[in-house]
């Protein structure tokens, strides 16, 4: 080999170790927080903390829940209470906009379609759709309510809403939810109780996202139905023991997955980066957990092929309280009504995450 060509190829070969090292400290792709809705007369402060701290934190990703909190005009009779005007999302997304923030709809489908008590708006309004109409008083007995996947009126109502919504909020993704789904094939539906679960789930899967691809956008949702608690050793909860997991294999690879664990740091992130799909870890509010799911997405990112690397987008952190009192609590409220502990837990551990990623950078 001559001298020329000797210095080409090692000029080649120390381009291609450094473009693998900058990839490898590259920012996440995504760096997302998820809220849940305000109340309409919490619009503003919304709005204040999207355009101060979302900026000022790094987030690019804000995934915020309505489900029937919004004032859908395409079926009323689903609207909850506390439901936003179409122009306090506007006012929301055009806060997103200016920080530079990607506004992505959640609404919940399939299950989680009741909390404790309360029935929500579409069961409420459509009891037909129930996946057990008649059991159950006052939701006693059970986690949530779920909504039959093979009632032949179903999903036109359900797309109208994912339309809708997705309109409204100008998103080009939405995140359909279809965690903690207990009920599925119950032996009383009479569409349903013949059905394998893993395939039910899958066929529920495949609906939503054939419907949100054929209007160009991406379908995000939860993970653990597609993993096997008695294997991983997550449980029922962070992954499922009633049937569903095998829909992994039943379902295309574009949907993200938000891979949900608060109390450990399994390795089910690079899971779901094998299997295909792109995917978040999602923690909550114990700060150990969180740092342990980043390091994991850091070196997959840096140490896997570039096959499987830019499948781990990042991280999603969760909240699970009221949205003002997120944000109080990330201010540093203590005024009576002072937040709780777990909203200040998830906002100590909101900081202490990103101050870690803004580090990385």
């Amino acid at each position: 080999m001559n001298k020329r060509l000797m210095r080409a190829v090692i000029l080649m070969a120390l381009c291609l170790v450094a473009a693998r090292v900058s990839f490898a400290a590259w920012p996440f792709p995504v760096r997302g927080l998820n809220l849940s809705a305000p109340k309409p007369d919490e619009v503003p402060l919304m709005v204040r903390f999207i355009r101060e701290a979302l900026p000022k934190e790094g987030v690019n990703v804000l995934v915020m829940e309505f489900d029937y909190r919004y004032q859908y005009a395409s079926h009323p009779e689903v609207v909850d209470t506390d439901a936003l005007s179409k122009a306090d999302v506007q006012a929301i997304v055009a806060a997103c906009r200016a920080a530079g923030v990607r506004l992505i709809p959640l609404i919940n489908l399939l299950g989680h379609q009741s909390w404790a008590a309360q029935t929500f708006g579409l069961l409420r309004a459509h009891p037909e759709f129930d996946e057990t109409p008649g059991k159950y008083a006052e939701n006693k007995g059970i986690y949530c309510r779920s909504y039959c996947p093979l009632h032949p009126d179903l999903h036109k109502i359900v797309f109208d809403l994912l339309d809708e919504l997705a309109s409204v909020c100008e998103a080009d993704a939405v995140h359909v939810g279809m965690d903690e789904v207990f009920i599925l094939a119950d032996p009383d539906c009479p569409r349903c109780k013949t059905r394998n679960r893993a395939e039910l789930f899958a066929q529920e899967m495949r609906t939503l996202h054939d419907h949100l691809a054929a209007t160009q956008r991406e379908m995000w949702m939860w993970g653990d139905r597609l993993i096997d608690g008695s294997v991983t050793g997550v449980g029922e909860w962070e992954g499922s023991q009633n049937g569903t997991a095998w829909a992994i294999n039943l379902v295309p690879r574009d949907i993200v997955i938000c891979d949900w664990h608060y109390d450990s740091s399994p390795a089910t992130a690079a899971y779901f980066a094998v299997q295909g799909f792109r995917v978040l870890y999602a923690p909550w509010r114990k700060t150990e957990v969180a740092m342990g799911e980043l390091d994991l997405m850091r070196s997959v990112r840096a140490h896997a092929d570039e096959t499987i690397a830019p499948r781990m987008l990042g991280v999603l952190q969760t909240t699970w309280v009221g949205a003002s009192d997120f944000i109080r609590a990330y201010y540093g409220e203590t005024a009576a009504p002072a937040p709780g502990v777990e909203a200040r837990e998830a906002a100590y551990t909101f900081k202490a995450l990103f101050n870690t990623i803004r580090a990385m950078q």
